[in-house]
């Protein structure tokens, strides 16, 4: 299970990401400050690390250095600042990404998935019935010839993909979608998204076996093989 070093000095920051990350499956130690960090970095193995900038006994600058030194894992820095130059200073010091609160949960999720794969070294293949998702370099093929999606279009099948066993709500989609566009999307647009999606990667958009619709819930993924190269 993959483990994430949360390093928060808000108590209810940090509670409500435990609550975030654990259900999506990640097992989360968390830090109050930077010399509690240090005791769990040294302690404990990590996939990952968030960590706030400002820290009651230290900044999270320092903290990274000393996680990139110990373990040279992915760190993703949360902050209330948009401040330029710290954006820049994070990103110079080894940082996977950076992101500003107050965050939207999905975009987090999102965020932490992507700095994971890229750790992982590989290129994240996926097969579904002869339709490819190269989620590494994001390209999507059918039959060996690139399909070419819209941002929302492939931010849509990513859901699925990355949730390939699950039954996925349709509210679950909506804020995928509201997080991607940055507007509010209704049910009727998410509608439409779902059907322009399968009109390009399905044989027979009418009768889909790629994405299915469940009944009074919302979407699933159909047979899915996943490919690691």
């Amino acid at each position: 299970m993959t483990q994430i070093l949360l390093v928060e000095d808000d108590a209810a920051i940090a509670k409500n990401l435990n609550v975030l990350l654990r259900g999506e499956g990640y097992t989360v130690t968390h830090g109050a400050t930077r010399s509690e960090a240090l005791e769990l970095i040294a302690d404990n193995r990590f996939d990952l690390a968030l960590i706030d900038i400002s820290l009651p006994d230290g900044n999270g600058f320092a903290v990274c250095t000393e996680v990139k030194a110990a373990q040279n894992i992915p760190v993703i820095f949360l902050t209330a600042s948009d401040d330029e130059a710290s954006v820049v200073t994070g990103l110079n010091m080894g940082a996977e990404d950076y992101v500003t609160k107050p965050f939207r949960p999905r975009e987090l999720v999102a965020r932490i998935k992507n700095a994971l794969r890229k750790s992982s070294g590989g290129q994240a293949v996926f097969e579904i019935q002869g339709l490819q998702v190269d989620t590494a370099n994001g390209v999507v093929k059918k039959a060996g010839s690139e399909v070419f999606l819209s941002a929302l279009e492939y931010r849509l099948l990513l859901v699925f993909v990355n949730n390939p066993k699950s039954i996925i709500p349709r509210a679950r989609l909506l804020d995928e979608l509201w997080d991607a566009a940055g507007e509010f999307v209704n049910d009727n647009t998410l509608t439409v998204y779902i059907k322009r999606l399968r009109e390009k990667i399905e044989d027979d958009p009418s009768q889909p076996t790629i994405i299915l619709t469940v009944r009074g819930t919302g979407y699933r993924l159909g047979g899915t093989d996943h490919v690691s190269q």
